[in-house]
């Protein structure tokens, strides 16, 4: 599809896909909290749990803090820290498994989530990079 086939986003269009995102990527880190709240005790734990609840509640965070970005500079780079964080708490939701703490099968559609906000966080740098290098009319 060439550039002039588009059809304009409207900001209300966005608004609510951004509402949504916003919405999803502070539920990915609630529900981490929770898997986080049902684990034994251990210092190891403890530590996992820790990183993973920092990790995945700044999803939520940067992803605010994008959206509320001054540049599309400012919006990349906020995103660029949701990418990181989300990818770091899909980490930890790993080492969990890895360590038998959690079974697979139990946050096996939290690790898909977290793939998911990578990916559309990735699609979204992408865009805007495409869309700042763009000639306006």
């Amino acid at each position: 599809m060439r550039t002039g086939d588009r059809k304009p986003e409207t900001a209300k269009g966005r608004r609510t896909a951004q509402n949504a995102f916003r919405k999803r990527t502070f539920e990915f880190g609630i529900r981490c909290i929770r898997v986080v709240e049902t684990l034994p005790r251990s210092i190891t734990v403890d530590t996992i749990a820790r990183k993973l609840i920092r990790a995945a509640t700044s999803v939520a965070a940067n992803y605010r803090g994008a959206i509320r970005g001054r540049s599309s500079a400012e919006f990349m780079a906020k995103l660029g820290i949701v990418e990181e964080e989300c990818d770091e708490a899909r980490y930890w939701l790993e080492t969990l498994v890895a360590l038998n703490l959690v079974q697979p099968g139990r946050i096996a559609d939290l690790q898909q989530e977290a793939d998911a906000i990578i990916a559309i966080t990735v699609a979204s740098i992408r865009t805007t990079r495409h869309n700042a290098k763009e000639p306006t009319n």
